[in-house]
């Protein structure tokens, strides 16, 4: 049914791809990977065993990554990038939360 549809989407945040699967799609090496990640660039969901999990949001988030990478940012700079990104997104949700809250 059509109307089932999103109800079964997938939670983008959703850790679901181990490494290897992730590191091919995105075109990386699985080293890089790990080391986006020992520099604070991403965080993937770890399973009580302790395997990455990759989600979606991961993968545009490392596809981010190699764009700066090809346009010559450093990783220190792509983590200060990342980091101003989020909280500009976080202080535009702030400020739209308020315009709706302003209006009763």
């Amino acid at each position: 049914m059509a109307g089932d549809d999103h109800a079964t989407a997938p939670d983008p945040a959703r850790g679901v791809y181990g490494i290897t699967v992730a590191a091919e799609l995105v075109g990386m090496e699985v080293q890089s990977l790990r080391l986006y990640e020992a520099r604070g660039l991403l965080t993937p969901h770890r399973t009580p065993g302790g395997t990455r999990r990759y989600s979606a949001d991961d993968l545009t988030r490392l596809r981010r990554i190699g764009a700066l990478l090809a346009d010559g940012v450093n990783l220190a700079g792509i983590r200060m990038l990342l980091e101003l990104q989020e909280e500009n997104r976080a202080l535009q949700a702030r400020v739209a939360a308020l315009r709706v809250g302003g209006r009763h």
